[in-house]
């Protein structure tokens, strides 16, 4: 699950569940330590791509991942969101490729891509 809250900005400020808010569990995780590890990135990866086995956690991440998209992350506090922006940069400037794998799969008519962009131009982020 480390990842799952680290990742659920991947495509959005948005993640949605029946709760409330999301766990603050995994507000601590070293976000730096997980993109910069290839084999847990790329592990968390698969797993959302349906192209390898999920860990639990990856099994979470997937599962809201979806609405969390659509609700543009309104039950996202400021770290976890502070945590997603991280992510979406690190992974539009060094790894565009699983940016665009990812994309592809969740967003695949660009229904939500255009406000993550203006979100991201925002925040000084240029997406693609």
């Amino acid at each position: 699950m480390k990842v799952a809250i680290l990742l659920l900005g991947f495509f959005a400020v948005a993640l949605g569940h029946p709760q409330s808010t999301y766990t603050t569990k995994y507000d601590g995780v070293d976000i730096e330590m997980i993109l910069r590890n290839p084999r847990l990135l790329n592990n968390y990866v698969n797993c959302l791509l349906d192209k390898g086995k999920c860990t639990p956690d990856g099994t979470e991440l997937k599962t809201l991942l979806p609405d969390a998209i659509l609700s543009e992350c309104s039950k996202c506090n400021p770290k976890q969101k502070e945590g997603s922006e991280r992510v979406i940069t690190f992974l539009v400037k060094e790894k565009p490729d699983i940016w665009a794998k990812l994309a592809a799969k969740y967003d695949p008519q660009n229904t939500y891509r255009v406000k993550l962009q203006q979100e991201a131009a925002k925040r000084g982020i240029t997406l693609p």
